[in-house]
């Protein structure tokens, strides 16, 4: 058994928000990652894909999810379903927003016309 803290070493700042790293490989979990994300006001996530499924469960706050043309609202009580490969844009709506994300162990980002797989640091 393993319980996990956030911590400030397992901390990534971008320019979207911050993610709190919780389980992963180097945290002892072996199949699943998870972290906690905050995204400020007015905040947005590059546009992206990521090679596997992700689950969001929106703590706080609302973003709006935009997968190819379409978006969607998800907040708290809810659960967002990404599907891997897909090109997604994460947004705050009317304030910062909080969410809790699980992925399987190793998933890399894409930034659209690009062939470079970015490791996710709060994933590992």
């Amino acid at each position: 058994m393993f319980v996990i803290s956030e911590t400030e070493a397992r901390t990534t700042v971008t320019p979207a928000g911050r993610m709190f790293g919780l389980a992963g490989p180097s945290q002892g979990s072996t199949e699943v990652s998870t972290w906690r994300v905050e995204l400020g006001e007015d905040a947005a996530t590059p546009v992206h894909s990521i090679d596997f499924e992700q689950v969001w469960l929106p703590l706080a706050g609302t973003f709006e999810v935009t997968v190819g043309d379409e978006s969607k609202l998800v907040e708290a009580g809810q659960a967002l379903v990404l599907p891997g490969g897909v090109t997604r844009q994460l947004k705050t709506v009317g304030g910062p927003a909080q969410a809790l994300v699980a992925m399987r162990v190793g998933g890399r980002a894409v930034l659209p016309n690009s062939d470079t797989r970015v490791p996710l640091p709060w994933a590992e």
